[in-house]
Formats: C-alpha cells, structure tokens, sequence
C-alpha cells in the first residue's frame, strides 16, 4: 500500500489526482513489441501499472471481462482492488469471445451493454466481453452509462505488434459517468473511449457532452477519444442541444502532451477535459511508462 493510501480517510484534499488509460487488456509492449499476458493477472502487469498512477479517479479502456487471452480476469476488478479505489463501474461495450484468427465472436444473446460492479465480482454472467471502467476513490452518487454505436465502415491502423497496417472494423463504444463526492463539493467525471473512425468519433463526443448536460458541474471528461490536439476542445465548444454549456468559458484541455505509442509518444489520443473550474486548475501532468499497452496513461493533479 502507498503512502497516500495509508493517509488518515477524514483529511480532505482539494486537489485530486485524474487519470485516463487505453490498457490494451493488460498486454505488456517493450519497445512496441508484444509479450504473452501474465499467468497470474492479479499480481501481474495490469494490476502493477494502475497502481503506480495513485489515482483518485482512474478512466480504463480496453479492459477485457473473463476473456481466455487475458488469463480469465474480471479486469475492472483486479485494476479496482490493486489501486484501493473501491468506489467502480464496468461498462461492457459488447459481449463477444477474442480469438486469434477469427477476432470478436459476438454473443448475440447478450446486450451490447451491460454495467458491472463490485457485487457482480464472481456472480454476474459467465459471458466475456470488452469495455471501459471508471474507479473512484470518492463515493458516488449516481451512476449512468450509455452505449455508442459503431462506424458503419472500417479502416486500416496500425495494430501494436502487427507489422503495416490492418483492415478493423469499429466496434460499438461505451460511456460512463458518475456523480462524485470530491473534497470541494459534487462532481460528474465521464470515462469514455471514441470510435476511431474520424467523424463518427466527433459525432459520439457532441453525443456524450449533451448526454450529461444536466448533471453536477464541474464536469471532467477522460478517456481515449481517437482525436488528436486541440480537436476534442474545439469538439466540445461547438453548438449544440444544449444552449449555454456548464460554464461561461466552455470546456478547456487540462494536459497537452502526446501519449501514443507509448515506446515514443508522438501524438496525443488520450485526454482529460474539463468545464465549470478554472483555467490554471490542473498542474503536475505526467505520462508515465508503465509496461503495458500501446498507449501511455495521462495522470495530472486538478484543484476543486
């Protein structure tokens, strides 16, 4: 346990640590090359890197739910109890089995839906799926969850540990929001991981920024959005359902820094926006290595 974690639980911070991670199901990549997944995923890769971000409120895509590459795991699980943030939702994008020469095998029995959490731990659907995950070590008032249908079309990327460039098809998406009990007062943090088809992915960010217009400002906004730069800001500040967004200067990026590949960062994927605090609220941004996945996390401190 880190020194923050054995802090008396009655001393209130202002300041609270965010995080966002594309984990790439816990895959290790040195230098962009991949490694097989750990035989024990509780003590393993996954569980390690997530502990070291000591975040208070931790965004996670690409997580995988009892899926046999990733050793079985119930990876919202393992990251929630190696990081002590014992306040966490599971969003599955959809219910489907990964395997190694045929991708996705789709349960279409399942929703493409479905939240978990601690109380399904070893009880819920014995179904494997994918998706995102929001942990807080604040406790939450409530939660809600939306699913983000796919891009009609495919494109080819460029898959860590592929050589050139793949055809993908888009998978549906997930969002997940959840009203929290900071230092300062209520806040909604939103985890969400965008199409990486381009346009579809802004439509599904103007989407997700009306979808929690009426919840507690401030609103934070983390995860891997699949736009670059500035793109998700000036996103976010476009017109839209909403007449008047949660605060009169608008959304803000709290961090500009590339976190992709994550061997040599060149560009920036991975992002923590914010409305409804102040401009110079964000201070100590690092993208640290951590051993897994293509992506590095972004991890900064944000006054509320």
């Amino acid at each position: 346990m880190n020194q923050r974690s054995r802090r008396d639980p009655d001393t209130r911070r202002r300041t609270v640590r965010l995080a966002t991670f594309n984990v790439l199901h816990g895959r290790a990549l040195p230098d962009g090359g991949p490694l097989s997944p750990a035989a024990n995923p509780a003590e393993g890769p996954l569980a390690r890197a997530v502990l070291s971000l000591d975040a208070d409120v931790l965004a996670l895509q690409e997580l995988d739910r009892l899926q046999e590459r990733s050793g079985g795991a119930d990876q919202a699980s393992v990251a929630a109890d190696a990081s002590g943030l014992k306040h966490w939702r599971y969003a599955s994008a959809f219910h489907a089995r990964s395997t190694a020469d045929r991708g996705w095998i789709r349960d279409p029995a399942e929703p493409g839906l479905r939240v978990y959490g601690p109380r399904d731990v070893g009880s819920a659907t014995d179904v494997p799926s994918h998706g995102i995950a929001l942990l807080s070590r604040f406790p939450v008032r409530d939660w809600r969850a939306r699913r983000l249908a796919p891009a009609p079309l495919g494109m080819p990327l460029r898959m860590a540990g592929r050589p050139g460039l793949t055809l993908v098809r888009d998978q549906p998406r997930a969002a997940l929001a959840a009203v929290l009990e900071g230092p300062g007062g209520p806040f909604t943090a939103v985890a969400v991981h965008l199409s990486f088809v381009p346009g579809w992915n802004v439509a599904q960010l103007l989407a997700v920024r009306d979808w929690i217009a009426d919840l507690p400002s401030p609103h934070v906004l983390l995860g891997d959005f699949n736009l670059i730069g500035a793109l998700p800001r000036v996103v976010l500040n476009a017109p839209g359902k909403t007449r008047t967004p949660p605060s009169p200067r608008g959304w803000f990026d709290l961090a500009r820094t590339p976190t992709y590949p994550a061997h040599r960062p060149v560009v920036q994927f991975d992002h923590v926006l914010a409305t409804g605090v102040g401009a110079t609220a964000a201070s100590e941004v690092r993208t640290p290595a951590t051993g897994i996945s293509d992506h590095r996390p972004l991890v900064l401190e944000l006054s509320l």
